[in-house]
Order: structure tokens, then C-alpha cells, then sequence
């Protein structure tokens, strides 16, 4: 199998949120509606996100409950992924989300200016 050409970007956002309601914004079609796409519909397995008239699959590859959820894009190489992950702090309870995706290296800088203005999105809604 060819290796993939494309670079593991992994981004942590501290969020001013419980794991519990975090993981709703980031599993649940709703959720993910009101800061990652416009819509989602969820086949099995499979989501349908859409934007502005584009739509893309992907495949659920992993859910943890209030930790994670891992996902491949239909057609991309089988080592890519995009995933959101949870964090807490054990001392402080402070929560972080952690977005790792993967990116064509002339376009690092824009995939993470995106990501950055997605979880910006995602904070408002959680209220800070």
C-alpha cells in the first residue's frame, strides 16, 4: 500500500465546557450542525456533512462516549482520519478539545486558520 502523502495535524482548544456537553456538539448531528456544517445526516456508520450546497461521507471509525469520535473521509488513504477528542485536566477539570486531521502541507497554515475559526463557533456556543 502506497503511504499517505499528507501531514498529522493534531490542534487542543481549551472549551469552557463539561465532557458531557462537549460530546454532544461533537457526535450528534444536531451538535455538529450548529458549528462544523450546515447539516448531517447519519447512515449506519456513515455522515453526510454538508455545506452550502457540497456535501461529503465520512465513516465512523471510532465513538468513545464523552471522549472521542474518529472519522475517515470516503475516498481519502486508509491512514487518514479527522477525530475530536476530549480532554480533562485530572487537578483543574479544565476540558480541551483536540483536533487531529490530515492536511496536504501547502495547505497546513489554511486547514488550521479553519479549524481555529470552526472551534471559535463551537466556543460561542458553549458560552465563552
Amino acid at each position: 500500500m502506497v503511504k499517505s502523502t499528507k501531514k498529522k495535524i493534531r490542534m487542543e482548544f481549551e472549551v469552557k465546557a463539561s465532557p458531557t456537553m462537549l460530546f454532544n456538539y461533537i457526535s450528534s448531528p444536531s451538535g455538529l450542525s450548529q458549528w462544523f456544517c450546515n447539516d448531517v445526516d447519519i447512515y449506519n456508520n456513515f455522515y453526510k456533512f454538508k455545506w452550502d450546497g457540497d456535501e461529503n461521507i465520512a465513516e465512523l471509525l471510532k465513538k468513545h462516549p464523552n471522549k472521542s469520535m474518529k472519522f475517515r473521509w470516503k475516498d481519502s488513504h486508509p491512514e487518514e482520519f479527522f477525530e475530536f477528542e476530549i480532554l480533562q485536566d485530572e487537578l483543574t477539570d479544565d476540558v480541551a478539545l483536540v483536533v487531529t486531521d490530515f492536511v496536504d502541507a501547502s495547505e497546513e497554515k489554511n486547514t488550521m486558520l479553519l479549524w481555529e475559526n470552526q472551534v471559535h463557533e463551537l466556543r460561542t456556543l458553549l458560552g465563552g
